[in-house]
């Protein structure tokens, strides 16, 4: 078995990696520096240089990924963005910064992996039940939680193009302990990323565009 983990030098992505290459997958993962392709290296599997804000560096990526055939994808690059109060105003640059990595990155990944998805694959993003507009009951981080609303938007449209080809859904991984969730979340990453594969382990097409939390949980949009 194959996966392809996008956005994996750290943090999930990183333990995602770990994780299959323990369960005996042959995994490729990528980076966007040599530290992060080190890291890849050092847990056995294949690293690719990678950076989702660069449009030439991804346009090349089908090209790296030539004659493989994936069983999981995982788009896993994000970033948080300024921790802002309710209704304060990001920067132009801020805003572009989150909306580029969080939803131009993956809209422009997705089309680069599709000739390398296997027979019924299962192609996943990382996105957050933050980006859940029914299920909101407070505000604050209203960056962040767009560019999540936004992917998820992403994703669905994916599901629907490539409906009985692959099965693609948005994950909620949890409130995790990385950089970004920060000491203080509810969850480790293993736990997190054990979940999400034995989500990803179960999927059928009857799943796919499914928003989905880390232990399997379904959620709303």
């Amino acid at each position: 078995m194959k996966s392809l983990i996008i956005g994996a030098s750290r943090g999930i992505g990183l333990e995602l990696v770990r994780q299959y290459r323990a369960a005996g997958w042959a995994v490729t993962g990528t980076a966007r520096d040599e530290p992060g392709l080190e890291r890849l290296k050092g847990l056995g599997a294949t690293g690719l240089k990678l950076d989702v804000l660069d449009a030439q560096s991804t346009n090349g990526l089908a090209g790296q990924l030539k004659g493989m055939a994936f069983d999981v994808v995982v788009v896993n690059a994000g970033v948080f963005g300024p921790r802002l109060a309710p209704l304060d105003v990001p920067t132009a640059e801020e805003f572009d910064a989150v909306m580029q990595t969080n939803v131009l990155g993956p809209m422009r990944v997705i089309p680069q992996v599709l000739a390398a998805l296997a027979a019924e694959a299962k192609l996943a993003v990382i996105s957050s039940r933050m980006g859940s507009i029914s299920l909101r009951e407070t505000a604050g981080a209203s960056l962040y939680r767009a560019s999540k609303a936004a992917l998820n938007s992403v994703l669905k449209d994916a599901s629907l193009e490539l409906a009985g080809k692959a099965i693609c859904i948005a994950f909620h991984p949890g409130w995790v302990r990385t950089d970004m969730g920060g000491s203080g979340a509810d969850i480790s990453v293993e736990e997190s990323v054990s979940g999400m594969r034995q989500v990803l382990a179960g999927l059928t097409h009857a799943d796919s565009g499914g928003y989905i939390n880390y232990d399997g949980k379904r959620l709303t949009w």
